[in-house]
Formats: structure tokens, C-alpha cells, sequence
């Protein structure tokens, strides 16, 4: 009878996912959520279920336009839901915990607090999978968030899908050449895919797999590959292959960002910059593409002002700096203008002019980014310090405010927003809300900026009032 059972609510889910797909493909979001929740509730494994599940979420939720009252009343009842989540994780609910999660989802599934309240159900229910998708999807909606794409590289290799893990390491690595665990991780991913490739092709062959470890050449590049710092012959032979494989294959942008990581690692930054100019040739749409080069070429101003200070011209050092500082933000402001959705990059900017002290422009680009689940928190903060800058303490107050209801953690970043809203007090005369703020922000950390010399004021200023 138990098998029959089984076979039975297969039979139920599947029937729900033919229906929930159905709906989707005619645009009826709220019916296709509804259909594909009965069908990972009944069969928590089905895999294509939850992928469009969060498809159909993420496609629901773009299409409405909620007012900032709903938004609001979103966040405040997704918070609720996420204490709730916590809750039945901790008394081991993960399976229940997981269909919470897909619940909260609905609500926002970009929201990074809940993606990660998703992602932590999903690895406590034993389904890597469903972490998996929940955090593709939402990197396929933040395109620069590289911490996210870290991560689905990492479930990528988790779930054994090493083609498509390799090819996210290769972005992360072009975006972050230095970083050698990135490195590693893309040999182990490259290493698996030759692997694979290789076991399929000497399957059924006697005595084939002696081919598969006997090609010496190619693990002589790959101990060369995995050493920390590559220099001398070995990086010259790794960059003459590199330019090889751009002749057999000009198109490959792949290749391109390979090479150039290599020549920067050997601090040859004028060639990378060279062959990243190459490659956006091939392509001059790729933000990716676009931001390597940028940091690399910064690279370049850096490896140079540094050579003049040793040298002892600091006057030289210092002319470059501000060159430097001028391309950084005319590049900036050039790549706004080519991808104006990408809101990390519209809070890069906003910083840059926070920086030179154009808060008015700064506050537009922090008004935008704001919309960035990732940048949100941040471009609250920098919000209220270009109005607090301009004398306009009561929209600065409201930044912050908002920014600490969605932090629940005392983190650096929620210090920094409680301090701020203790100075405004002060500064407005109220000293118990200000010893409030500060109390919270000394309670955490004792040592942050000046807030012993201010709780030390603040206890003598109330003292005196009470006395």
C-alpha cells in the first residue's frame, strides 16, 4: 500500500505541474504559483516543479507595481514570516520550513534576507537543488553580484552540473584574477569536466583509462596553473598557450579573459588591458567584460604610481593619483550611461559623487540603487548622509530609520546607521533618543569610531538635565 501511495501523489504532482506550466505559458502567475506550491508540497524533490515555481514568482512579482505602502506592509509581513521560518528550522521542521520559504518567496523573491532564509531550509532539507535555483534566479536578476554568483558556482559543483560550473568560475575569475581559491575551484571544475569527457569517451575501451592519466604534458600545465603566484617561464608558457587558443578560436571570450588574468598576475597590466579591449570588440555589450577592464586598467595606474613613489617622484605619483581618480569616475559615469539598469553600478557612482561632495547627484544615483536588493541597505545609509550633509535632517532620519527595521542583525553596516541616527539626535537636542541609539551601538561595540567619548558626554549631559 505504501508504494501506491507513492505512486499516487507522484501521479498528483505531476498533474500539478502540468496544470501550474499551463498557466504559466498563459500568464495566469497567481494560478501557476498556487498549482506548482500543491506540487512541491507533495513531492519536495521534483526539481523542474520548483525551478518554474521560481520562475513564475519572479515573473509575478515584476509584473506588479506595488505602491510604497504595500511594499512596506510586504517587508513588515515577510520579516514575520521569516521569524516564523527560523523558528521551525530550529525545531528541525526543515521539509515544512522549506514550504514556508517558497511562501515567503511569493512575496519577494529577490529579497536578499529571504533568498538566504530559502537557502539555508533548502540545505537543511537535503535539497541543494532548491538552494540551487533559488540562488540562479536571483543572480540571473542581479547579474553583478558576484557573491551570488560564487554561489551558484558552488552548487553548481554541489549538484555535479561541472560544465556550468566551470563556466561561472570563469567569470568570477576574470572578475577577480587575484583571488586564489577562485582559481583552485575553476582547475577542480575544468579537472571534472575533462574527466567526464574523458571517462565518456574511453567507456567500453580496454585498458583506456591508462590515456586518461598518462598525458603528462597536460598535468605538468596544470600544477602550473594551480600555483599561487605564476611568474617566470612557467607564466610565459601559460600566456603564449593563452594567445594559441585566441588563434584557433578569435571569438572565444573566454580565452580572452584567461589571458588577460594571466599577464595581470605577471603585473603586465598594458597588455591585459590591450587584449580586454580586443574582446570587447567581439563584444562591447558585456558589463562583465566591461568592469575587468576597468579594474584592470586601474591596476595599471596603480602599479605605475607606485613605481614613482619608489623611484621618489612624488610629485609625478601624485599627478597620476588624480588622473586615476578622474578616470575612475568618467568610466564610471560612461558605463551608467551604457547599462542604466545595472544598480550597482548607479551606487558606485552615487559614491563617487558623495566622495566630491555632489550630493545632489549623489542622492538621484543612491535613489536608484536603493532598488538593489544587495545595495539597498547601503544606499539608504548614503542617502541620509547626503541629506544630513545638505541640512535636511528629517529626510536623513527616515532613511535611516527604514535602513534599521530591515537590519536584524548588529552588524558593521547597522552600527553605522544606528550612530548616525544617535548624532542627528544630538544634534536635534533630543539626548534620550540619542542615548538610545548610542546605548545599542556601545552595547555591540565598544571600540566603534567615537562612541565611548559620546556615551561618556551623553551620561554627564542626562545627569545634569536630572539633577
Amino acid at each position: 500500500m505504501t508504494g501506491e501511495r507513492a505512486d499516487l501523489r507522484n501521479q498528483q504532482a505531476q498533474n500539478f505541474f502540468n496544470k501550474g506550466s499551463a498557466a504559466f505559458e498563459r500568464g495566469n502567475f497567481d494560478i501557476a504559483i498556487d498549482l506548482l506550491m500543491q506540487c512541491v508540497s507533495l513531492s519536495p524533490g521534483f526539481s523542474r516543479a520548483r525551478k518554474l515555481l521560481r520562475a513564475t514568482q519572479i515573473a509575478k512579482f515584476r509584473k506588479e507595481k506595488k505602491s510604497g505602502l504595500t511594499t512596506k506592509l510586504d517587508d513588515v509581513k515577510a520579516a514575520m514570516m521569516r521569524v516564523k521560518i527560523a523558528g521551525l528550522l530550529k525545531a528541525g521542521k526543515a521539509e515544512t520550513a522549506l514550504i514556508e520559504c517558497e511562501k515567503l518567496l511569493t512575496l519577494n523573491p529577490l529579497h536578499s534576507q529571504n533568498v538566504e532564509m530559502a537557502v539555508e531550509a533548502a540545505e537543511a532539507a537535503g535539497h541543494p537543488e532548491a538552494a540551487l535555483f533559488t540562488v540562479e534566479a536571483a543572480y540571473e536578476n542581479n547579474p553583478d553580484d558576484m557573491e551570488l554568483l560564487r554561489r551558484v558556482a558552488d552548487y553548481y559543483m554541489t549538484v555535479g552540473d561541472y560544465t556550468k560550473a566551470r563556466d561561472a568560475y570563469v567569470k568570477l575569475n576574470a572578475y577577480l584574477p587575484n583571488d586564489q581559491t577562485i582559481f583552485k575551484q575553476l582547475k577542480d571544475a575544468e579537472a571534472r569536466v575533462t574527466m567526464a569527457a574523458g571517462w565518456e569517451e574511453a567507456a567500453g575501451k580496454k585498458d583506456a583509462y591508462r590515456d586518461l592519466i598518462a598525458d603528462k604534458d597536460q598535468a605538468k600545465k596544470l600544477d602550473m596553473q594551480a600555483k599561487a603566484v605564476i611568474a617566470g617561464s612557467d607564466a610565459d608558457a601559460l600566456i603564449e598557450e593563452a594567445r594559441a587558443r585566441i588563434e584557433q578560436e578569435p571569438n572565444n571570450l573566454n580565452y580572452y579573459r584567461a589571458l588577460a588574468r594571466l599577464l595581470s598576475q605577471s603585473k603586465r597590466f598594458d597588455e591585459a588591458v590591450e587584449v580586454l579591449e580586443a574582446a570587447r570588440k567581439i563584444n562591447a555589450a558585456d558589463p562583465e567584460l566591461d568592469r575587468t577592464l576597468t579594474s584592470t586598467r586601474i591596476s595599471a595606474f596603480e602599479a605605475k604610481i607606485d613605481a614613482m613613489k619608489e623611484a621618489g617622484d612624488a610629485e609625478g605619483a601624485a599627478e597620476l593619483e588624480v588622473e586615476m581618480n578622474q578616470f575612475i569616475f568618467d568610466d564610471l559615469s560612461a558605463r551608467v550611461q551604457r547599462y542604466p539598469n545595472d544598480l550597482k553600478l548607479r551606487y558606485e557612482l552615487g559614491m563617487q559623487y558623495f566622495m566630491y561632495e555632489h550630493y545632489d547627484d549623489a542622492i538621484g544615483q543612491f535613489q536608484l540603487s536603493q532598488r538593489s536588493p544587495k545595495e539597498r541597505i547601503a544606499s539608504l545609509y548614503y542617502l541620509a548622509m547626503c541629506f544630513a550633509h545638505k541640512g535636511q535632517r528629517d529626510m536623513a532620519v527616515m532613511q535611516l530609520e527604514t535602513a534599521n527595521d530591515q537590519l536584524p542583525i548588529m552588524d558593521d553596516l547597522k552600527k553605522k546607521v544606528v550612530f548616525a541616527l544617535g548624532k542627528l539626535a544630538e544634534e536635534a537636542g533630543d539626548i534620550e533618543k540619542a542615548f538610545g541609539y548610542y546605548k545599542d551601538v556601545y552595547g555591540a561595540d565598544i571600540g566603534f569610531e567615537d562612541i565611548s567619548e559620546r556615551m561618556e558626554r551623553i551620561y554627564k549631559l542626562r545627569q545634569s538635565q536630572q539633577g
